[in-house]
């Protein structure tokens, strides 16, 4: 009898223990590891919401901050250092990273952010409910709404699409992009990339064949936005992107897309919540749904380079405009 009480308050013990050591108490100190696959505007601002907002709940944290640089094989090496020093959770900003966590860190709490679809990317089987060890944020984009918003500014029979064919999260939005077209009645150009250095050469072989160019939430893409837009420009064609923060330096016509700051906070919000002692499974996929977390810019600027002229109406709903070399937040 005595063996047998012995051995419940030990299990007794370690579940106590194995408790502490998933869900480490805000006022504690806690390890967290971030890893993104490149660095540009939108990641960089996940990345700075996060920190912000475990900031702001008093959880005393520090960071183990990574850039995989777009290479598949440093994000696998991420993922490998964040196990050996035992991170208490880690975050995965995009879709290969996060991957790249999952993969290696099994019983690791693994939150990931700006993943546009984590289901075909493998990373819960439902967006109803999180896996034991994994969940976290989408940024599904509203292509073809962005689309219609482009051909209110200029009509559009091509448009051309460059996107990563080695990017789960861009070859899911390249699916969306051909349908929208096709519902619209306008004929989708593509071609691919495999890496960032691509991207001029790319926006090269297809910009004579179109009359815009779509630009969707693809990491690799836009963090070569200046080399697009430098052809694009030269050429008289219009960029429609789905990244408002890199647009906000680059001469992009308009950009309809979340707030990537405010998904860093929503993101630091569910890391917190499973410090705190939730599960990641009892947690959905989260999105960006209010109105609020949406951003809007036109460059007014490059409109009149291209001869357009941006609606009014569109002018006047947008939180983000760019005239005269200024850009002005409402």
């Amino acid at each position: 009898m005595r063996k047998f009480g012995f051995l419940a308050v030990f299990m007794s013990l370690s579940l106590v223990l194995l408790s502490t050591a998933m869900a480490a108490p805000p006022g504690g100190k806690v390890l967290i590891g971030v890893s993104k696959i490149v660095s540009h505007p939108a990641l960089d601002a996940v990345e700075k919401g996060l920190q912000d907002e475990l900031a702001a709940l008093k959880i005393n944290a520090q960071y183990d901050l990574q850039n995989a640089n777009g290479d598949a094989n440093t994000a696998a090496s991420i993922a490998n250092k964040f196990q050996s020093e035992k991170v208490t959770l880690a975050v995965g900003i995009a879709t290969p990273t996060a991957q790249s966590l999952v993969n290696t860190l099994k019983t690791t709490p693994v939150v990931f952010s700006a993943v546009t679809d984590p289901v075909k990317a493998g990373l819960v089987k439902s967006l109803a409910k999180g896996e034991k060890y994994v969940t976290g944020v989408s940024d599904m984009t509203p292509v073809k709404q962005q689309i219609e918003l482009l051909l209110k500014i200029k009509k559009v029979k091509r448009l051309g699409h460059i996107y990563t064919s080695s990017e789960e999260n861009a070859v899911v939005l390249a699916g969306v992009v051909k349908k929208a077209c096709q519902d619209l009645g306008i004929q989708y150009v593509e071609t691919t990339v495999s890496k960032s250095a691509e991207v001029k050469q790319a926006t090269q072989s297809i910009i004579r064949r179109v009359d815009a160019l779509y630009v969707s939430t693809d990491n690799t893409v836009v963090s070569a936005m200046s080399a697009l837009t430098d052809v694009a420009m030269k050429n008289k064609v219009p960029v429609m992107s789905a990244d408002p923060s890199s647009a906000e330096s680059h001469p992009v016509l308009a950009a309809w897309g979340f707030d990537y700051y405010k998904m860093g906070r929503a993101t630091g919000k569910m890391v917190a919540e499973i410090l705190k002692g939730k599960k990641p499974e009892q947690l959905p996929t989260r999105f960006m749904t209010k109105a609020s977390d949406v951003d809007l810019l036109v460059n007014l600027d490059v409109a009149k380079k291209l001869g357009l002229t941006v609606p009014a109406a569109i002018v006047k709903s947008a939180n983000k405009v760019v005239e005269n070399g200024k850009l002005t937040k409402k």
